[in-house]
């Protein structure tokens, strides 16, 4: 990967050009780390929310209000830190050359899925079976 790629801000990836050539790695890679940096500001923003609003509310169905606003925020949060989780690990496999790729089938993976959504690491079609077999085990 040339360190140096420059791509417009207009830029969108198409099939008409090399797979995974190194503007759209660099696309990819701006994509994932603008999602990334904006998942950990809104992080931050959620710590000191909380932390301004230990405040102690005589109310008791306010207080209960609040208690469960509290524990929704958390769980987004919890849901968010697993995703920037899977943003690092989507980096690691565009430095490493693997991203793009099926984890299963070792097919590109459509550049209109990676757009919709960059940390897929299967195949539309791959991920259809993988969702398919677990709904019939789940049955089960």
């Amino acid at each position: 990967m040339n360190a140096e790629t420059l791509i417009a801000d207009d830029y969108r990836p198409t099939d008409d050009e090399p797979f995974m050539n190194d503007r759209q790695l660099e696309y990819f890679r701006r994509k994932l780390n603008d999602w990334r940096a904006e998942l950990l500001a809104d992080s931050r923003d959620t710590i000191e929310g909380l932390q301004d609003s230990t405040r102690n509310i005589p109310d008791i169905a306010d207080r209960a209000s609040e208690e469960t606003d509290r524990a929704l925020e958390l769980r987004t949060r919890d849901r968010q830190r697993k995703l920037v989780s899977k943003i690092d690990s989507a980096l690691r496999r565009i430095d490493e050359g693997e991203y793009g790729y099926c984890e299963v089938t070792g097919e590109p993976i459509s550049l209109k899925r990676l757009d919709a959504r960059p940390i897929a690491t299967m195949s539309l079609e791959a991920q259809e079976r993988h969702e398919r077999r677990e709904k019939v085990h789940r049955d089960d």
